[in-house]
């Protein structure tokens, strides 16, 4: 995945094995920075309460798609147990999307440069 900052949106562009892996058919993913209410690097909550639906699940290799949480409806896109971004939405499909990524503080640093967040 590359995410990419463009005028006041978020991109997050998909490689075509993560689009088969996370059942993701809009690419890219495109959030309006007045639609994050905070972006995190701490690792997130995960239960066995979450319902996959579609996506893949591969314990200690991969989860990946939708899921639905007592928290609401979830996009994750997680190969390891490190590194996590999670992107804090309201008005958007998601409650949240959750990513890792090498470069997860460089990009909350980036994103909370546009955010206003109280």
């Amino acid at each position: 995945m590359k995410l990419s900052i463009v005028n006041d949106t978020l991109k997050i562009h998909w490689e075509w094995y993560e689009q088969l892996w996370g059942f993701n058919l809009q690419n890219p993913f495109i959030i309006p920075f007045e639609h994050i209410t905070d972006v995190q690097i701490d690792e997130p909550e995960s239960t066995w309460k979450e319902l996959r639906a579609p996506g893949t699940f591969l314990p200690g290799v991969i989860k990946a798609g939708t899921y639905y949480t007592p928290r609401g409806r979830e996009f994750w896109y997680v190969t390891q147990d490190k590194n996590y971004l999670t992107l804090v939405l309201y008005e958007e499909a998601y409650k949240r999307i959750i990513l890792t990524l090498e470069d997860n503080e460089f990009w909350q640093h980036q994103i909370r440069q546009h955010l206003t967040i109280s």
